[in-house]
């Protein structure tokens, strides 16, 4: 019944059919897997609100080397984990991250190290500021760092991609990505390879919150992807059904019909007895 699949042309729809539905699957996969990982990170973003903080050397490795280096890089799952380390800032080292957005509007985060007591440090991340009213290039009113020891709590946050090293600009250090690696060899001690948001910053500075991810986005690329790799094997299965069975019994009377009519024309036209192909006697001249 089905012997026209060996042939040439249907073999190579069946593979084309084959190879995009495979393709389908493996994409619905990847949007599967970047599902669980959202939905880890949203885990981790909601149980952070209430654990209790853990100190940041049980996490994260201390720095080992000398002034302008950094530690081990941090574990992939640490990221929001609500920490708790001591020590006292160093306002002279204090970095603008500029271009931020926190509840629509744009402006700098307030990066300070805080020295540790063993002479390490750790970035970080005191909230918010927008920018001045006299534009970008006005300095940004930032409440100063508080004095002696200090203990803060916040989230761990990873190292941010492709960032550079602190640029001047109006006597102020900027710049536009939280990359410890690359701000290491401006400060006169060793660093942690990740940085803190704090929870509760001081007057005058805004909280930068965790913001969770749409996991629900890729559950339904998941089910997208899938449906097509089904129709696009439904909609094979179904050609070759009806290449199979052959034309429909309808279209077959209504082939036989076109043949008559063409027979009867053909006869009425070489008919003498003053009759056309309609029935319909012709009169003579007068």
């Amino acid at each position: 019944m089905y012997r026209f699949l060996a042939t040439p042309r249907w073999l190579g729809y069946a593979a084309l059919t084959v190879a995009a539905a495979a393709v389908m699957v493996l994409l619905g996969f990847w949007q599967l897997d970047r599902y669980h990982q959202r939905a880890s990170i949203n885990e981790r973003i909601s149980a952070g609100a209430t654990a209790t903080p853990v100190p940041l050397p049980e996490i994260v490795g201390k720095p080992t080397q000398g002034p302008g280096s950094v530690g081990p890089a941090p574990p992939g799952d640490i990221e929001w984990t609500r920490v708790r380390v001591t020590g006292h800032y160093d306002p002279t080292r204090e970095i603008l991250v500029r271009g931020r957005t926190v509840d629509g509007r744009v402006g700098f985060e307030v990066i300070t190290p805080l020295v540790l007591s063993d002479g390490t440090a750790v970035l970080v991340d005191r909230g918010w500021v927008p920018p001045a009213p006299g534009g970008a290039l006005a300095a940004p009113a930032v409440p100063p760092a508080p004095t002696g020891d200090t203990t803060v709590v916040g989230r761990l946050r990873p190292p941010e991609s492709r960032g550079g090293v602190p640029q001047e600009v109006n006597g102020r250090s900027e710049i536009r990505r939280i990359t410890p690696a690359a701000i290491a060899p401006t400060l006169p001690y060793p660093i942690f390879d990740t940085y803190v948001t704090a929870d509760e910053p001081p007057a005058g500075l805004t909280a930068v919150r965790p913001a969770k991810e749409n996991a629900l986005q890729n559950a339904g690329y998941v089910l997208q992807w899938w449906l097509f790799a089904a129709l696009a094997v439904f909609g094979f299965a179904y050609l070759a059904r009806r290449e199979a069975r052959g034309p429909a019994s309808g279209d077959l009377l209504a082939d036989e019909d076109g043949e008559k009519g063409e027979a009867d024309g053909a006869d009425g036209d070489g008919d003498g007895d003053g009759v056309n192909s309609g029935g319909v006697p012709h009169r003579a001249p007068r």
